[in-house]
């Protein structure tokens, strides 16, 4: 079987760092056909430095990174340096990017990579604020119908927030770009935080990635311990949670989740609740299901195939 067509659309944070790793590492299952870089985490030039950074420790100058947008589509830019550090990428002390970012602009690399996918369509993975797929979806609106799914890393039900006390970063960040592509009609599939906080960031799981012999292993060592230095903090688990990997592991292990078909809403109008990802988990309303909700994930096997693929790397 040939692999699947994708392309990552994300603000460079450890967390999607290790993602894009998983992603390289598996290029028997996925063709990675770009990587687009949206301000988030950090802003729009530093996410586009860690994109680049990323691939070259992952060795795959062949995969092309963009710059998208540098704030959501009808917001300021809200960034998340208090967790991912100055950099976005703090934890691990690796050299400026040789390669150059790819000169077409990010939304104009998603609407031609739709537009080039063929009738099996490409899966676009959004790691960070839905900001450049809504743009793309805007600009190009029969491009959807190219789109096989869209998997995003993002949202709560059971846990809630964790940037406000209602809302998930990455959709709290670009609200209407989330809601946007809930309603684009095409398969959506949610890694909420109700999945990523059971994927704990614990000291045996860190060392099995410190005690690899490759480049990438350490590295991603370094970067676990500095990111789960604030959920430790803030939540008082034994390790922080691993959010963006979760998006990846579904493409490639989806017998590791759980979850279920829903109707989920955006709350684009309420300051108390902006971004608060309304999942009707029992279904309580009427409403037709729009995505489907990931609840649950085997932790272990999770960091098992991650570990996995990253040794496979330099």
């Amino acid at each position: 079987m040939a692999p699947r067509p994708i392309l990552i659309s994300t603000d460079p944070g450890q967390d999607d760092a290790l993602a894009i790793l998983l992603a390289l590492a598996s290029p028997e299952e996925l063709d990675v056909r770009a990587i687009v870089a949206v301000g988030g985490n950090v802003p729009l030039d530093l996410t586009a430095r860690n994109a680049r950074i990323v691939r070259e420790l992952a060795g795959r100058h062949d995969v092309p990174v963009h710059a998208g947008s540098e704030a959501p589509l009808e917001r300021p830019l809200r960034t998340a340096e208090h967790v991912h550090g100055a950099t976005g990428l703090d934890g691990a002390d690796l050299p400026e990017p040789e390669w150059p970012l790819d000169p077409e602009p990010g939304v104009d690399a998603i609407v031609r990579h739709c537009r080039e996918a063929g009738p099996d369509g490409i899966t676009l993975c959004t790691l960070g604020p839905l900001t450049d797929v809504a743009a793309a979806l805007r600009a190009a609106p029969e491009i959807a119908a190219n789109v096989r799914e869209v998997v995003s890393m993002g949202g709560a039900y059971f846990e809630v927030g964790n940037i406000t006390p209602a809302a998930e970063f990455n959709i709290w960040v670009d609200p209407e770009a989330a809601a946007e592509v809930a309603h684009c009609g095409r398969p959506w599939t949610i890694l909420p935080l109700d999945v990523t906080h059971k994927c704990l960031t614990t000291r045996a799981r860190v060392a099995r990635f410190a005690g690899m012999t490759n480049l990438a292993g350490p590295v991603c060592a370094g970067w676990l311990d500095f990111f789960e230095r604030f959920d430790v903090k803030k939540y008082g688990t034994e390790g922080g949670p691993l959010h963006d990997p979760t998006v990846i592991a579904w493409l490639l292990r989806p017998d590791l989740f759980q979850g279920r078909r829903i109707n989920v809403e955006i709350e684009t109008g309420s300051e108390l609740t902006l971004g608060m990802t309304v999942a009707d988990w029992w279904g309580v309303t009427d409403r037709e299901p729009n995505a489907f909700f990931v609840g649950d994930v085997d932790a272990d096997g999770f960091f098992d195939l991650l570990a996995e693929r990253i040794a496979r790397l330099p």
